[in-house]
C-alpha cells in the first residue's frame, strides 16, 4: 500500500514538473500575442502587461506593410517544393547506399553524416560566389536548389537507417512477382518509408520556413522575399517598429504552429524507426 502511494505521488510530481516546465515554454508566446495587440508607447512601457485597449489595427498595417499574401505565397512553394526534392532524391540514395554498401556508397554516407556538423556561417561566402556562378542568384528555385544541397545531410542520415531496418526478403519477393528495381523502390520501399518521410518533411519545414539567413543572401528581388525577411524590414539600425514587427511575427509562425501541431505525433516515431540503425 505504501509502494503505491509513494508511485502515485512521484507520478503526481512529475506531472506537476512538467506542467510548470510547459508554462515555461509558452511564456514566450504570451509575450509575442499580448504585445502585437499594444500601442508601441505600452510594449515599452509595460510589455508583461495587459493591453488597455487592443490594437487590432496592428494586424491589419502588419499585413499591408509586409505585402503578406506575396511572402507567404513565396515561402510556401519554396518550402513545399524543397521538401518535395528532399523526400524522393534523398530516399534514392539512401536506399541505394543501404542496399549496395560499397567502398564508395560507405564513403559517400560518411561525408553526408560529416557534412551534418559543418556550420552554415563557415561557408556562406562560398555559397554566395558558387551560387553567382550558376546563375542562381535572384531566383526562387535557386534557393530551392541550395535548401536541397543543405537538408540532404540529414535526411540521408534518416532514411539510411530506416531502409536498414526493413527486411530484404520484402524485395526479393518483388523481384520474384518480376518487379525492376525502380518498381521495388517505387511500390515497395517508398511507400514503407512514410513514418520517416513524415518526421524528415516535419523537421525541414520547421527549418525552411523560419530560415532568414540563406534567403536574404540569395534572394535580393522584393517580389521573391520570404515571411522572414518581410519581417526583419521593422528592425532598422536606429529603429525598431515592435508595434509592427510582433503581428507580422505571430502571422508567420501561425501557418508553422498549425501544421507542426497536427503532425507532431509523427514526429517520436519516425524518429524512433530512422536512428536506431544508422
Amino acid at each position: 500500500m505504501d509502494t503505491a502511494k509513494r508511485y502515485r505521488g512521484g507520478m503526481l510530481l512529475v506531472e506537476a514538473l512538467l506542467i510548470l516546465g510547459g508554462l515555461v515554454f509558452l511564456v514566450p508566446f504570451y509575450f509575442l500575442v499580448v504585445n502585437s495587440v499594444k500601442t508601441f508607447g505600452e510594449i515599452l512601457s509595460d510589455a508583461a502587461g495587459w493591453p488597455a485597449v487592443a490594437q487590432w489595427s496592428n494586424y491589419a498595417e502588419a499585413w499591408d506593410k509586409t505585402s503578406f499574401p506575396k511572402a507567404f505565397g513565396n515561402s510556401l512553394l519554396i518550402t513545399v517544393a524543397s521538401n518535395l526534392l528532399l523526400v524522393l532524391m534523398c530516399s534514392m540514395a539512401a536506399y541505394r547506399m543501404a542496399r549496395k554498401p560499397t567502398g564508395y556508397n560507405r564513403f559517400l554516407y560518411a561525408a553526408f553524416v560529416a557534412a551534418m556538423v559543418i556550420p552554415f556561417q563557415a561557408i556562406m561566402i562560398p555559397l554566395v560566389k558558387v551560387s553567382s556562378l550558376l546563375g542562381l542568384m535572384n531566383s526562387t528555385w535557386g534557393l530551392i536548389v541550395c535548401y536541397l544541397g543543405f537538408g540532404a545531410p540529414l535526411t540521408v542520415f534518416l532514411l539510411h537507417g530506416f531502409v536498414k531496418s526493413v527486411p530484404v526478403d520484402i524485395e526479393e519477393a518483388g523481384r520474384v512477382d518480376g518487379c525492376s528495381v525502380y518498381g521495388i523502390f517505387f511500390r515497395i520501399i517508398l511507400p514503407l518509408m512514410q513514418p520517416i518521410a513524415v518526421t524528415v518533411i516535419i523537421l525541414n519545414t520547421l527549418w525552411i520556413w523560419n530560415d532568414y539567413l540563406m534567403p536574404s543572401l540569395i534572394l535580393q528581388k522584393p517580389e521573391l522575399y520570404t515571411i522572414p525577411i518581410e519581417t526583419f524590414a521593422f528592425f532598422g539600425q536606429y529603429t525598431k517598429q515592435w508595434d509592427l514587427a510582433l503581428p507580422a511575427l505571430v502571422l508567420g509562425i501561425t501557418p508553422i504552429v498549425i501544421f507542426f501541431l497536427s503532425m507532431q505525433k509523427y514526429i517520436i516515431e519516425g524518429i524512433a524507426q530512422g536512428s536506431v540503425k544508422g
